[in-house]
């Protein structure tokens, strides 16, 4: 039988309209894929996270290192700068470790390779003298940022305009002061930090205070509950207390610390919310976890 003109046209007409709108569900769906998040982020680093990457010993990024002589910089002592060997995605966020009071780079070295893996530059570093007290550790840090963008083998795989800051105990207390000195950076980590001034309004940088509840050297009570209470309280800002720790516990290779470090580096030094997942809501208390406070949603 022949089909009339107008009723083949008619189903001609369905036929382009269906995949049209096969095509725009497809297109949708492209926009709305992990594609399109790296496109609207393009700091975003690495594919997306989960609660065992997060906690591995090593990230996606193969890791290759540098020793930087104390006689080649000045400011601070030296270190080793551990970064992403690939040059195929661009640069990266960084961040400068300052150890603590007596404690040489080897103290912290663990931060490493273990951040540098889920796509950051690290420089763990030594300081002048192992007895510099917490505001010169502050400016230590900054100098080895300095050092990193500006003059180091790898200042060309390194965003300068996202940086970060950790130490333990006064280095801890010396991150405090660097985001002090320097709002512009983009994440601050004291873990079990020391220092004796206690208030914190200036800062601007989004923190993470890492406390252990059995700290006989910087107790909780008078130096990281105070650190947070007295950040900004419009402040991204998170407190979290290890269970069954020491004030030594971030001188070894430790799991939380390394899972909550390394989610709250992506969330603001590469502006990444898909690790917001593992800091909102608040941890709860664990085996390895005491207590954790903070405001969530994070806004910045």
């Amino acid at each position: 039988m022949q089909q009339h003109p107008h009723t083949s046209r008619r189903r001609t007409g369905r036929l382009a309209g269906l995949t049209a709108a096969l095509a725009a569900v497809v297109g949708l769906s492209t926009l709305t894929g992990p594609g399109a998040h790296a496109a609207d982020n393009p700091y975003e680093r690495g594919p997306a996270p989960t609660e065992s990457s997060i906690e591995a010993l090593r990230g996606p990024y193969a890791v290759s290192q540098t020793s930087v002589s104390r006689l080649a910089v000045t400011g601070f002592g030296g270190g080793t700068i551990y970064y992403p060997t690939t040059t195929a995605d661009g640069t990266f966020g960084a961040i400068a470790v300052s150890p603590g009071y007596t404690a040489l780079e080897s103290s912290i070295s663990w931060l490493g390779p273990r951040l540098a893996s889920q796509g950051f530059v690290v420089f763990t570093i030594d300081t002048n003298t192992t007895l510099d007290q917490p505001d010169s550790r502050g400016d230590q840090l900054l100098a080895a940022l300095d050092y990193l963008t500006q003059r180091s083998s790898v200042r060309n795989r390194v965003d300068s305009s996202r940086l970060g800051v950790m130490g333990h105990s006064m280095g801890g207390g010396g991150s405090l002061e660097a985001a002090e000195d320097r709002p512009s950076l983009q994440a601050a980590i004291p873990l079990t930090p020391w220092n004796l001034d206690k208030t914190w309004p200036e800062v601007r940088t989004p923190t993470l205070i890492f406390g252990a509840d059995g700290d006989t050297i910087a107790p909780v009570s008078s130096h990281a509950e105070p650190f947070y209470n007295n950040l900004p309280s419009s402040l991204d800002r998170a407190y979290l207390e290890l269970n069954n720790a020491t004030h030594f516990t971030p001188n070894s290779s430790n799991t939380t610390i390394a899972k909550y470090s390394i989610s709250w580096l992506k969330r603001f030094i590469d502006n990444d919310t898909r690790y917001e997942q593992f800091l909102c809501p608040l941890p709860r208390p664990s085996l390895t976890i005491e207590e954790s406070r903070g405001n969530c949603p994070h806004t910045s």
